[in-house]
């Protein structure tokens, strides 16, 4: 017979030699000494489990997972110009990677040219300069496309940017139908998390449902958004906030497609989704596992889905860039890893991880190896991969799963008591709740309820940074040199024709994507697209919460 937890709980709590520590997860879950078949009375292994690569798909969306194929090792890249960041992507495929994974400069994910006042000091700092389809052609110089899959990291011109890599695909005599990756298209997660709008939610919506339309048609092996968490608790909420705004924003992209007359079941299988891995082992991988139930369910049930692929919910994890610390830099190794461990164990199937100098600088070459070594050791050395969902029936994740669920549909109820997604960022629901989460943790780490390594206790003495990679002042001038170039050497009347085409589409119902092909065809900048659509759909100004 089990004996009473909570008498028994509380008779060793009162013990002297009690530590005396938080015990509640990131997401203020209380966590208890010991978890029992008690704690899971209600368990059904059908139900809630089920096999592999069958519904509900707790265990995983592919039957046979990693023992069929390991995760596609996809490393988040992109600074200076486009050729710097070849040259990057050229060294990471020859040290083993699977994946391309391109990060875009400020100035492309805002929609500005490189030679625009706004983007005085932002070239190349933080991600790839990409201005025309030029540069997207040197970017992808000697990359056999069909071999390789590209994630591209953008929200607001991600139609645009999808336009120039289907063309690059074209120039290197792919057809549409042979190229693969996933723009993450994501603009709900700017406005509540990451802030890199340009329009508002609506005609936003449009655009987003205009590449889902357009590549269910034409390139179907495209993931059409990459319905993302990562950013969303990068800005400071809860791993059950990332769970539940994530999966919220995903439901709102289904029903937004579905007004326009698509069926669930010719787009909802190229829905990808982008989660964090973040330092609470038990809890991300708790997160993963409850994801991929809900997303099935709800599918299933509220949509009406029929094929078992369409309730799939695939996902790419990057470890928890908020996570890293300055301080003892290569203590986030050991960070990474762990992190990378949970996105392994919770089902992923595509994995970044975060170079150990990320608090400091752009990665450089070693620790970017240093961070891909990490996923290749985990996949050949450590036997993780061997059997499919190891952890399952721990008394403590089965509960802890359940429990991020119920959690989760807490949240779904207060969205739809707001009016959706869409009306809830507007009264700013979820960015009051993440602030209010990002508060609670810093207070939290402040008073040391919270233990960081190396930051509120056992602070080295002296610190010494580790090599930094810095962006030298010429790729701004050489990246707006080539910019004037392309713009002195093009057909401007041709392209003058294709952005007024573009506009006028705007104004009516069209999907706009074969109008922005032709423009980025003919070398009609980013900025000079956004231009054209602002003129149509304006921009968004948030309203301030504070």
């Amino acid at each position: 017979m089990i004996e009473s937890e909570s008498k028994k709980d509380k008779e060793i709590e009162n013990k002297k030699n009690t530590i005396k520590r938080n015990f509640k997860n990131l997401s203020n879950i209380e966590i208890k000494r010991l978890y029992s078949p008690k704690d899971v009375e209600t368990f059904d292994y059908n139900k809630d489990l089920g096999e592999p690569g069958q519904f509900p798909f707790t265990r995983g969306v592919y039957d046979n997972m990693y023992r069929g194929r390991f995760w596609t090792m996809r490393q988040f890249a992109g600074f200076g110009t486009a050729k710097q960041t070849n040259e990057r992507f050229k060294f990471l495929i020859a040290h083993g990677q699977t994946g391309l994974s391109v990060a875009f400069h400020f100035p492309t994910l805002y929609g500005y040219e490189s030679s625009d006042e706004k983007s005085l000091g932002e070239i190349g700092k933080v991600g790839v300069a990409i201005d025309t389809l030029d540069d997207m052609e040197v970017l992808f110089d000697g990359i056999d496309l069909s071999k390789i899959s590209t994630s591209m990291t953008i929200n607001g011109p991600a139609s645009i940017l999808l336009a120039m890599y289907i063309v690059v695909g074209e120039k290197k005599g792919l057809k549409p139908e042979q190229l693969r990756g996933t723009i993450q298209n994501d603009i709900l997660k700017e406005y509540i998390a990451q802030k890199s709008w340009i329009f508002p939610p609506e005609p936003s919506m449009r655009l987003i449902v205009d590449t889902i339309e357009y590549c269910s048609k034409n390139v179907p092996q495209w993931y059409t958004i990459s319905i993302s968490g990562y950013h969303i608790r990068e800005a400071g909420s809860t791993a059950v906030q990332e769970l539940a705004f994530t999966l919220a924003d995903g439901f709102a992209y289904v029903e937004e497609a579905i007004k326009r007359g698509l069926n669930i079941d010719d787009f909802a299988h190229r829905l990808s989704f982008f989660f964090n891995a973040h330092n609470n082992f038990f809890e991300e991988i708790a997160k993963y596992r409850a994801a991929r139930r809900i997303w099935a369910k709800k599918l299933k049930n509220k949509y009406g889905a029929k094929k078992p692929e369409s309730m799939r919910l695939r996902f790419h994890t990057q470890t928890a860039g908020v996570s890293l610390t300055a301080q003892e830099s290569e203590n986030n190794i050991v960070r990474v890893t762990l992190q990378a461990l949970a996105g392994v164990l919770g089902g992923t199937q595509s994995l970044h991880t975060n170079s150990y100098d990320e608090a400091l600088c752009l990665p450089t070459e070693k620790s970017v190896r240093i961070a891909l070594r990490t996923q290749q050791i985990i996949a050949n050395e450590s036997g993780i991969a061997d059997t499919v969902d190891p952890l399952a029936g721990s008394y403590y994740l089965e509960w802890l799963t359940n429990k991020m669920e119920e959690e989760a549909e807490i949240y779904f109820k207060k969205i739809e008591d707001l009016g959706g997604v869409i009306p809830a960022i507007k009264k700013n629901f979820f960015q009051r709740e993440i602030a209010n989460a990002s508060y609670k943790y810093q207070k939290e780490v402040d008073n040391k309820e919270r233990i960081v390594v190396a930051v509120n206790k056992f602070q080295p003495k002296s610190c010494r940074n580790p090599e930094i990679l810095r962006i030298d002042e010429k790729v701004s001038e050489n990246q707006i040199k080539n910019l004037e170039k392309i713009k002195r050497t093009r057909n401007n009347k041709v392209v003058e024709n294709a952005l007024k085409k573009l506009k006028k589409a705007a104004k009516g119902t069209e999907n706009l994507m074969p109008y922005i092909i032709d423009a980025v065809k003919e070398y009609a900048s980013i900025g000079e697209i956004i231009t054209v659509l602002k003129e149509i759909f304006g921009i968004y100004v948030e309203e301030s919460i504070f």
